[in-house]
């Protein structure tokens, strides 16, 4: 059993691109800029991001605190790890899924979190037998789904929804990213993917979208960076987004399950 964490949230999408690791370090940036106690796991062993998008440098590794066990890293507030931090992250994880489900436990239970509200996992994308094993074995209090308005992420993002409903994983909701281009120059709006995918599919699953972001240069640069938007400008329209969905998320939680969650493995 893992100690020091309340409540576990799943960051997932059906499939990669769509900017599923932006949202999980904003969202549990806005979280913590909530006045939580927020950890951030980087689930994505093959393509460990969260480092990078927190400002950590290729060579950060975690204090050992005995032959098992390790500290979380800090960064801008959170405690986060990832494989990232074990690995040169340079070369391909060539792995199969045992090895892959036995590198999350590890980093999940040996990491020393320190009395966490939420611990946010940026889940690999895609819904194959790694995310299955992960949702099996960890019991989350619900998954958020990052999607686009485009048909083809629609119909991954439904994958994503039924894979956490066949394992009793709520959704608690939809992010909508790159829902809509502001032309930077003359200020036209155009929803270039497509709109509404994320509304109907909140109505089709019983579920809500949770908020929508914009297909905007600033996000990315903001992430690559080392300083995702609730960090680089907090008073900013994305920034408060992003606040308004961890206000969302935590309110979801607390419906869900007012008591924090056990943690097993089979």
């Amino acid at each position: 059993m893992t100690e020091g964490i309340k409540h576990i949230v799943a960051v997932a999408s059906g499939k990669g691109g769509v900017g599923k690791s932006t949202v999980t370090a904003n969202l549990a940036l806005a979280m913590a800029a909530e006045g939580y106690r927020v950890g951030l796991l980087d689930a994505d062993i093959y393509g460990p991001s969260q480092a990078r998008m927190l400002g950590l440098a290729d060579n950060t590794r975690p204090e050992v605190v005995d032959e098992k066990n390790m500290k979380p890293v800090m960064a801008h507030g959170i405690q986060a790890m990832s494989m990232a931090f074990m690995v040169d992250i340079s070369q391909p994880m060539v792995w199969r899924g045992p090895m892959v489900s036995g590198a999350f436990q590890q980093l999940l239970n040996q990491t020393l979190w320190d009395d966490l509200d939420y611990l946010f996992i940026d889940m690999p994308p895609g819904t194959g037998d790694i995310q299955l094993t992960l949702a099996q074995k960890v019991s989350v209090d619900g998954a958020v789904i990052v999607t686009t308005p485009q048909d083809i992420a629609l119909l991954d993002a439904r994958k994503g929804i039924e894979m956490f409903r066949k394992v009793d994983v709520p959704v608690l909701g939809i992010v909508e990213n790159m829902s809509l281009h502001v032309c930077s120059e003359c200020g036209h709006a155009e929803p270039i993917f497509g709109e509404g995918g994320g509304e109907r599919i909140a109505s089709q699953y019983d579920t809500r979208v949770l908020g929508q972001l914009p297909l905007q240069l600033s996000i990315r640069e903001q992430a690559d960076g080392g300083k995702p938007s609730v960090i680089a400008d907090p008073e900013g329209e994305v920034a408060q987004t992003f606040r308004r969905m961890a206000r969302e998320v935590a309110s979801s939680v607390a419906t869900q399950n007012s008591s924090g969650p056990s943690i097993s493995f089979s």
